[in-house]
Order: structure tokens, then sequence, then C-alpha cells
């Protein structure tokens, strides 16, 4: 069976991606910093060891990666023998297919897919993003009234794991989406009912928030950078729904709801 290189292997995505390509009987590469494969995107030495011998590779570039950088990783895969790259990128990014955080990949030579999925439902269980509010019970940003169709990280690992292993998705872009866009007072609210925990959400200014994020410490280029895309969620900019999971898979995405569920009973929100 294929060998699959899986980078960010720990992440929301990868780690529900190695498991689901295993299952169908690959074999996987997990790898991170720390994890069964070591790469690391600020130690070149790692990513050979990583690729030698692989035929395809989920991607996920930190926000921080420059475009020399990911020139140099595509150079290294295709050296190495590489046949297949799937790059996690972000729905919006790049309308018109342009974007320079995806020319490496969509200039490689190489078979390639981008994925763009919008927000994860799993942010909401998530120490970096909303968890800390939903534990608190009042989740807070500056996305407003604006509605957002969050997409489960399960559908992102079932459409990464067909396009990595399967035949006809060269040269396309999937934009990813959850079945219906949701306010975060109605998204916590469910969380509220699932939990048995009263949660509410509160707007907060993009100003707010940082200073927010800041004093809980998180870097402040980073609170701005996020801050700024829930703003973008206030103004509407994320209320559309997109199709690549059914162009895909065939089937229509996870709702929220259904991620709810599972998170609950998990005991993602207990303390």
């Amino acid at each position: 069976m294929t060998e699959i290189l899986v980078i960010g292997a720990t992440g929301k995505t990868g780690g529900a991606l190695v498991p689901r390509l295993r299952a169908l009987g690959h074999t996987v590469r997990a790898a991170s910093r720390s994890g069964e494969t070591r790469f690391d995107w600020s130690d070149i030495s790692t990513w050979t060891p990583a690729l030698t011998g692989v035929r395809a590779v989920y991607l996920v570039p930190t926000e921080t990666l420059g475009l020399r950088e990911r020139a140099e990783f595509v150079a290294s895969a295709k050296v190495a023998g590489v046949r297949r790259l799937v790059q996690l990128s972000v729905r919006g990014i790049d309308e018109d297919g342009t974007h320079p955080t995806e020319a490496a990949v969509r200039n490689s030579g190489l078979e390639w897919t981008i994925l763009r999925p919008c927000w994860f439902a799993q942010d909401f269980a998530a120490p970096d993003f909303f968890l800390p509010g939903v534990l608190d019970g009042e989740v807070r940003s500056p996305a407003g009234d604006g509605r957002e169709p969050f997409v489960d990280t399960r559908d992102i690992a079932d459409v990464a794991a067909e396009v990595l292993t399967a035949d006809g998705h060269h040269g396309r872009t999937y934009d990813l989406s959850g079945p219906r866009a949701l306010t975060f007072a109605e998204a916590v609210a469910l969380i509220g009912k699932a939990t048995g925990r009263e949660v509410t959400y509160r707007y907060q200014t993009p100003r707010e928030y940082v200073a927010e994020q800041v004093a809980a410490g998180h870097p402040k280029a980073d609170a701005e950078a996020v801050g700024g895309f829930l703003d973008q969620i206030r103004q509407g900019a994320d209320d559309y729904l997109s199709d690549g999971v059914e162009q895909v898979l065939g089937r229509a995405p996870r709702t929220f709801e259904e991620y709810v569920r599972t998170a609950a009973e998990r005991g993602d929100w207990a303390r």
C-alpha cells in the first residue's frame, strides 16, 4: 500500500488523518517535532529522512513558514521521489488561484491537491482558541453575530485520505465546510445543552480580543491575526457553504450537533 508522510500528525487534522489512513491499510509516517518521525520546519536536516521512500505527503505549513522555505521543501520532496502533495490551506485565501502560500505546491510539477477548510468545529475544544471560554462559561470573540459553517476535522481527514490515495484529484482545489452556518452564540448554546452547563457568548472588539489573548500568554502577532479572521466572520465573509466534502466523498459533511455529541461523550469539556 501507499507510504504516506503526514506532517503535523499531532495536530487537529493530522491527528485524525493518521489512524484513518492506517485503518485503510496504508503505511504512514506520523511526523512532528516530537513524533514517531521527527520533522521540524525550522530544521531542514529533518526533511530528507522523513521524505525518503514516501509516495505522498500531507502538508500542513506553519503560519510563519516563508515562501522560500515552502519552495525548498517541495524541491526536497521531488528529489526524494515523492509523487503527490496534498496541502492544507484556508478557505477564501486564494479565490483566483494565485496566492503565494500555495504557489510552491501548484508549480511543483507533482500531482497536487489543495484543501481549504473553514474554521474547525474542534476549535471549541482547542486551548489555543475557544476551550478556555467554554470551560469558564463565556466565549468571547470579535465574531459578533456573524455566521460560520464550522467543519469537522474528521471530514477533513476523510477527504485528505481519499485525495492522498485515490486518482482523479490532481490539480483540484476543494473548499470544505460543514452543512450549516451558525453564529457563535448558537454554537456555544449547543455545547451548553450537550454538557449540561451554561455557556454564553459575548462580543469583543478586535482590540479587546487581542489584549485578552496577549494577557493569556499568546504572541501579539498571532492574536491580531486570529482577531482579524474573527472580525471577518462578523462582517459576513464566511457565511456561505462549500461542497468539497460532497464532491470528494459523495456524502454530506457532519453536522455541528454530531461533533458536539461526540466531544461531550468523550469528555472534551470536562474540568
